[in-house]
């Protein structure tokens, strides 16, 4: 690399440190390497993170997910309300079990589904409400709860991006029915691959294990029995005691994220000022919000006012040696929902968003002048294209 090339800042990268690869390490030396000693150690140590709650790991949040409603029941003919912004493994799920998501749309500042909304889409074939925390700015968690008491439905909370979140001073996590979380390489706590969920008691625990694995229950040394329907999702050795070494290092990585956040404000404004832009409707997230875990920083990008697209944004930051991502485009818009008889304009707010979101570079290894150089080239951009 040239001197007059700077390096390449990804929109993401996880940290792992020189203790993390001797445990893995470690593991493979020990020849237990599959589910064993270290997941249940990080399954206990979880639970001590949530307040004593019974936990449960799995080989990625798409299962923990998946395995919420069937631990719940939620089959044919049910309904489940979502958000169509969000990974579309969210409402994938809903589908893998015969079941039919409902689609609400969204709050334009949160991001998040809106709960005034939600409220009007519950009908008789209502059994729970999925809500995403996008970027790991939860809902407001008192309106959820009181309206699924209201309408007696369960909730199944995909936290996926928001291990770390705070609610009124609680750990997402640590209250409220049963609630999942991803552990895949661009989130906040990372196992590479992985997730886990939180349960509300050990019966469920149990059910979730079938489900796990194959159904399986054993008895003694030698029986073992199959009743339900179960797959393939269980998290390994070597995936655990990564996730047991990153718990050690979230509070630093949780404290640098808002540093970095923070910064991505003060210096966004500045640029637009400098560059004499004030008017352009560049819109940042919840600024202030000291109970998300930060874990994107996603800005909307004002495509009214610019004669390029948000492909043609992204290629030129790529040129700069500046990586971004898309979380993320409306589900709605995927062949397979529009086949299903879904259609994006039946939420607007979530169409926009999904259309002008982009995801800035944020990751603790960053440092503080990445944040000024990604402000000023997107700022340049952004003034280089905008219409006259």
């Amino acid at each position: 690399m040239s001197a007059s090339q700077p390096a390449f800042i990804p929109f993401t990268r996880p940290s792992f440190n020189q203790e993390t690869i001797d445990a893995v390490a470690e593991v493979l030396r020990s020849g237990w390497v599959t589910s064993g000693p270290k997941l249940a150690e990080f399954e206990a140590t979880l639970s001590d993170y949530f307040g004593g709650r019974p936990v449960r790991c799995f080989a990625n949040g798409t299962a923990t997910m998946k395995i919420a409603l069937q631990v719940t029941g939620i089959g044919e003919g049910d309904e489940v309300i979502t958000t169509p912004i969000s990974w579309v493994a969210t409402s994938n799920v809903i589908l893998s079990v015969g079941a039919k998501p409902v689609f609400v749309d969204i709050d334009p500042l949160t991001r998040n589904i809106d709960l005034q909304k939600v409220a009007l889409a519950i009908t008789p074939k209502t059994r729970a409400i999925m809500p995403v925390y996008l970027a790991g700015l939860p809902v407001d968690m008192d309106k959820l709860y009181a309206l699924a008491e209201q309408h007696h439905l369960r909730v199944i909370e995909d936290a996926a991006q928001a291990f770390g979140s705070l609610w009124s001073g609680k750990k997402i996590g640590s209250f409220g029915d049963l609630v999942s979380f991803s552990f895949q390489a661009n989130k906040n706590l990372t196992t590479v691959e992985g997730g886990c969920l939180v349960l509300n008691n050990l019966d469920e625990a149990k059910l979730a294990e079938k489900f796990r694995l194959q159904g399986l229950t054993r008895h003694g040394m030698d029986s073992m029995d199959v009743d339900v329907l179960g797959g393939k999702d269980n998290l390994t050795d070597v995936n655990a005691v990564i996730g047991l070494e990153q718990l050690k290092q979230l509070p630093a990585y949780q404290s640098r994220r808002a540093e970095l956040a923070s910064q991505y404000f003060d210096v966004l404004r500045s640029e637009l000022q400098a560059a004499g832009l004030e008017d352009l409707d560049l819109e940042l997230p919840v600024e202030n919000f000291t109970e998300t875990n930060w874990h994107m920083f996603q800005v909307l990008l004002p495509l009214e006012q610019l004669t390029v697209d948000r492909a043609q944004v992204m290629a030129e930051l790529k040129a700069l040696g500046i990586g971004t991502g898309v979380h993320y485009p409306i589900i709605t818009g995927f062949t397979l929902y529009k086949n299903l008889g879904y259609q994006a304009e039946d939420t607007p707010i979530a169409n926009r968003i999904g259309h002008s979101i982009l995801t800035l570079p944020l990751f603790p290894a960053m440092a503080n002048e990445d944040i000024g150089r990604i402000a000023k080239g997107l700022v340049g951009i952004l003034k280089k294209h905008r219409k006259n």
